[in-house]
């Protein structure tokens, strides 16, 4: 259970440790370790796995550990993990910063010729990222019955007058990424 000391003008603070002027919680540390692919097949397994990396940082951030990578002409050219809680911003999905990223770099929001790879499938403000991003692909991980919007829960990208279509990739690395996801869950569920 969380432990809560007064801050200034009566506000409440997670105790923790103080980093950037903020409290930050002690995240429990992440027991999987990051993958370094070979560079010589940079392949969907290659991308993925370097979005798993990110979901690791998430998790030593005390995010849920939810990562994603964009790759454009064969090279990562962005990279981001869940930021929700870091920001107080419940649009800093990964997928969301990771697309910022490529828009800003690219100079252009239209990612014709991006590939946005992340651990779980995008929920419905992410997917509509996606499409109004015109990215041309979005790989997957983990199945999200309940809030994806790709194939799981709802399939946006199918929508019949939609001017974009995204082609999806489900399931790439799903064992490994789900097990990340269920520990991390397991242990929040036993410190509450």
């Amino acid at each position: 259970m969380s432990r809560y000391t007064e801050g200034a003008e009566g506000s409440l603070l997670r105790e923790g440790v103080v980093g950037c002027g903020v409290i930050m919680p002690n995240p429990p540390p992440c027991p999987f370790e990051k993958r370094y692919p070979s560079e010589l097949f940079r392949d969907d397994r290659y991308f993925m796995q370097l979005a798993l990396n990110e979901a690791i940082e998430a998790w030593n951030a005390d995010e849920v550990p939810i990562g994603a990578v964009v790759a454009y002409g064969g090279q990562v050219v962005a990279r981001a993990h869940n930021r929700v809680e870091a920001l107080k911003d419940p649009t800093a999905h990964a997928e969301i910063l990771a697309i910022t990223q490529t828009s800003n770099l690219l100079g252009d929001w239209r990612l014709n010729e991006a590939t946005l790879y992340v651990t779980k499938e995008p929920c419905p403000m992410c997917a509509g990222a996606a499409i109004m991003a015109r990215l041309s692909r979005v790989v997957y991980a983990i199945r999200d019955p309940k809030m994806g919007c790709l194939g799981g829960a709802a399939s946006v990208q199918r929508l019949p007058r939609l001017n974009h279509r995204v082609e999806v990739t489900p399931g790439v690395m799903e064992p490994e990424c789900l097990d990340l996801l269920q520990a991390y869950f397991a242990i929040k569920r036993r410190e509450s």
